[in-house]
């Protein structure tokens, strides 16, 4: 459990006080926006203390605001569990997503529980285990649950599935995940909106991520080219986690020479946003452009890959 220890006095949420929760929100908000751009291990003691804040000020209250405080609190430690995955504690990502769903649970939503199973999903799928992927994935997607939970949790399974190169299922999960994030309204809820705020359209992007792994790189190179100009100039982790498969495409399709340039382009970015589960991708394009030592593309790009796969960036 979250140990709520700071020394807040009798401060709590009540209804003369409120502007804090949607102060507390509109950090939130920046504080997601600032993720695309800054190291997490930056972020995450600051994000650690500001869910332990609100929960403590949501338990010291009766007023209405708990349950609001309790929910916002959820996000802030999903979000910090997201941030501790990208700085490669995985463990410290598994505990702070099972917070998130605790507290959402006490804040009367049962449903972030289940997207913490797609969370823990991407934890098994970055460790390469296919087999508990699909499984965390297909206990997220109960009639009961919300469209935008289930078509992400569809998505990761279909991640699963394309990790043991099981095609049919995998396009099956695909096309499920398709159709339910399609009629998606999340965004224009009130409430943060669960998973990726940055991909237009989740579905293609995964569908793209995909195909690579089942052999088919110029069709995943064809659709990430397409839907990574689709991203904001802004969220550079996000164009960072695609660019990055979007040139592994490239060069699996044997275009080595446009996969460096992308890479290059992405390289540069990276010591601002370093991430441990990009850099599973950076690894797997290393390994992939190795074929293509006689390259000049190749021999120049080298050390860059170098420095960013050194273990001071791991």
């Amino acid at each position: 459990m979250i140990d709520l220890g700071l020394n807040l006095g009798s401060r709590a949420l009540s209804s003369t006080d409120d502007a804090l929760l949607p102060s507390l929100r509109l950090q939130f908000d920046q504080l997601r926006m600032l993720g695309q751009s800054t190291a997490p291990k930056v972020l995450l003691p600051l994000l650690e203390t500001q869910t332990r804040m609100i929960a403590e000020l949501a338990a010291d209250t009766r007023s209405s605001g708990r349950a609001p405080a309790l929910l916002l609190a959820s996000r802030f430690a999903e979000f910090t569990g997201w941030m501790a995955q990208e700085a490669g504690d995985s463990n410290a990502a598994l505990g702070w997503t099972g917070e998130a769903a605790e507290l959402a649970r006490a804040g009367g939503d049962p449903h972030l529980g289940s997207y913490a199973l797609v969370r823990r999903a991407l934890v098994t799928m970055y460790g390469g285990d296919a087999a508990g992927t699909v499984a965390l994935a297909r206990r997220a997607q109960s009639s009961e649950l919300p469209p935008r939970i289930r078509g992400l949790a569809a998505q990761r399974e279909a991640q699963g599935h394309a990790l043991v190169g099981n095609e049919v299922d995998c396009l099956r999960s695909l096309d499920r995940a398709r159709e339910l994030l399609a009629g998606d309204d999340a965004r224009t809820g009130a409430e943060p909106v669960i998973g990726t705020t940055h991909v237009s359209d989740p579905a293609a992007m995964s569908t793209g991520w995909c195909l690579h792994d089942l052999g088919r790189p110029k069709a995943a190179a064809e659709l990430l080219d397409r839907e990574c100009r689709r991203l904001p100039p802004h969220a550079l982790r996000t164009r960072a986690r695609y660019g990055f498969r979007r040139s592994l495409a490239h060069a699996a399709s044997g275009e080595v020479e446009h996969a460096c340039a992308i890479a290059e382009d992405l390289l540069g970015v990276m010591p601002a946003v370093p991430s441990a589960t990009v850099n599973s991708d950076v690894r797997r394009l290393a390994r992939e452009l190795s074929r293509f030592r006689s390259s000049r593309a190749v021999r120049d790009l080298q050390p860059a890959l170098a420095r960013v796969l050194a273990p001071a960036h791991s």
